[in-house]
């Protein structure tokens, strides 16, 4: 019985894999946009299974964000706020009628960096299609990852595109303040950084305690306080208040456009514009067939085992 247990577990678990792989052949293989990942090629022979993606030199956001390895340098502001402008593109294209897509798994681990730190998004095995004619949302079985996934789709599974804005404003608040959506290492009342951060974050004289002291001095108050804004927004409660991914970009472009007003670079060794920690105050896109991705440097990335809420 136990050994019958076994081999049904090992036979959904496989199912699963399979599932998964070919959600990301599907959307990888048909979607085309600079801040998408690109699959390079991919292999399913019997239980041999090999996806192959273009290389992305600089790894993961989530790496540069927490791991406090010398080959990870911390993300200056400026980097960070370009990298948010790159994925909340990814997002919008994937919103956009072009695609109708809802990504469903938005966190900082599936944003990857190239040569440049241009973020491209990865790891579309849990993507699904949005709703279509009079539907308003999408019904599935509830799966992601826990602290990003809307509170929403959480209680109902009920999926819409403003369920991928929240998990958006998750990552710009990981961005803003350099720490984990779930962090069971810390105090108990900062193990959800949501949770943790709403009170400072519509505080205009505390918002400073949310933000990373590994880039303080890199910003100024005004922009602080508009990034931190859009991440209220984005975490609202109700997915009517939150706004759709055209206007977290135009947001983000106008503060991207303040940061080169102001003349800083953003880099290490440079003179960003400080702050008073204590004051208070595109071209177009299209699908393409499998066989018209274009060719690059390969390099794999495996897909996490599908399953519900990851941790």
């Amino acid at each position: 019985m136990v050994e019958r247990f076994t081999n049904v577990q090992r036979q959904v678990k496989i199912q699963s894999i399979v599932q998964y792989e070919l959600a990301e052949i599907n959307y990888l293989g048909q979607l085309y946009h600079p801040n998408l990942v690109k699959l390079i090629g991919y292999c399913l022979e019997d239980d041999h299974r090999l996806l192959v993606y273009e290389f992305m030199p600089k790894g993961s956001l989530e790496n540069h964000l927490f791991r406090r390895a010398s080959y990870f340098q911390p993300l200056s502001w400026n980097l960070r706020m370009k990298v948010a402008l790159d994925a909340a593109k990814g997002l919008e294209y994937l919103h956009s009628d072009k695609a109708k897509v809802i990504y469903r798994d938005f966190k900082a681990s599936n944003i990857l960096l190239d040569s440049n730190y241009r973020a491209k998004l990865s790891d579309f095995g849990l993507a699904k299609d949005g709703p279509t004619g009079s539907k308003s949302h999408v019904s599935t079985r509830i799966m992601g990852t826990y602290g990003y996934a809307a509170p929403e789709y959480m209680a109902t599974g009920h999926l819409t595109a403003r369920s991928d804005v929240y998990s958006f404003g998750v990552v710009l608040l990981e961005m803003l303040s350099g720490r984990r959506a779930i962090d069971k290492n810390r105090p108990s009342k900062e193990h959800n950084l949501v949770e943790w951060a709403r009170p400072y974050l519509s505080s205009k004289r505390r918002i400073f305690q949310v933000m990373d002291a590994r880039i303080q001095g890199q910003y100024s108050s005004s922009d602080a306080l508009k990034a931190a804004n859009l991440a209220i927004q984005c975490l609202s409660t109700e997915p009517k208040y939150r706004p759709n991914m055209e206007a977290v970009v135009k947001a983000l472009e106008q503060l991207h456009n303040s940061n080169d007003n102001d003349g800083s670079k953003g880099s290490r060794g440079e003179n960003p514009r400080r702050v008073n920690r204590s004051s208070s105050n595109g071209p177009k896109y299209h699908r393409k067939n499998v066989k018209e991705v274009s060719n690059g440097k390969p390099a794999s990335y495996a897909g996490p085992y599908i399953s519900p809420l990851r941790t």
